[in-house]
C-alpha cells in the first residue's frame, strides 16, 4: 500500500502495488446536467426527475460518461500524472448506479508493467482500477493501459516558464 503522493514514473510501479487515490469527488445536480447537456445525452433518466421517479430505481440517475471520467480522473495522480498518453482502456463494467449526491473513491492494482520497444525514455504499465461510492459499493472497473515516462526521461522537466521580470525576490 502506497500513502497518496503526487504522480509515479515507470521504475516506481510493481506488480501487485495496490494504491488508494487520496481524493474524493461528491457529484452534484449541476456536475450532472451540464455533463448530459455538453455530451448530447439525451436520456431522461439523467436530468428529468419525474421522468426517473418512475423508472424502476425511482430517482435520477448519474450519467455513466461522468462517472467513468471522474474516476479516471481521481486515479490520475498515481497512475498517469507522468503518463506521455493513454493506449487504452478495456473490461469496463458498470456494477452499480451512481446517485446524485454520492461521493466516488478509486483505488487500482498494477497488473503487468513492460519498457517501451520504440520509446526507450518510457514504460508501459497497465492497471485495474475500479470506483467505489461512500458505502463501499463497487460502481464500475476497468483495465487500463499507459504509457509513463521513465524518471530520466527529458520530456516531463523543466517546462516551468522563466518569469521576463526575473526570479521573485522578497
Amino acid at each position: 500500500m502506497h500513502e497518496p503522493g503526487l504522480g509515479r514514473y515507470y521504475e516506481d510501479f510493481v506488480v501487485g502495488d495496490v494504491y488508494r487515490h487520496p481524493l474524493g469527488r461528491t457529484i452534484s445536480e449541476a456536475d450532472n446536467t451540464w455533463f448530459s447537456l455538453l455530451t448530447m445525452n439525451t436520456n431522461q433518466n439523467h436530468f428529468n426527475a419525474h421522468f426517473a421517479e418512475r423508472a424502476p430505481v425511482g430517482k435520477i440517475i448519474v450519467n455513466s460518461g461522468l462517472t467513468v471520467a471522474i474516476v479516471l480522473g481521481i486515479s490520475v495522480i498515481d497512475v498517469s500524472q507522468n503518463a506521455m498518453m493513454n493506449l487504452g482502456w478495456d473490461e469496463i463494467k458498470l456494477t452499480h448506479p451512481v446517485f446524485l449526491g454520492d461521493t466516488l473513491y478509486a483505488e487500482s492494482i498494477v497488473l503487468d508493467k513492460r519498457e517501451s520497444k520504440s520509446r526507450p525514455y518510457a514504460g508501459i504499465v497497465t492497471c485495474r482500477t475500479r470506483g467505489l461510492n461512500q458505502d463501499g459499493d463497487e460502481v464500475m472497473s476497468w483495465r487500463r493501459a499507459v504509457m509513463v515516462y521513465r524518471r530520466d526521461a527529458p520530456h516531463d522537466k523543466n517546462y516551468f516558464p522563466q518569469a521576463k521580470t526575473g526570479p521573485m525576490t522578497t
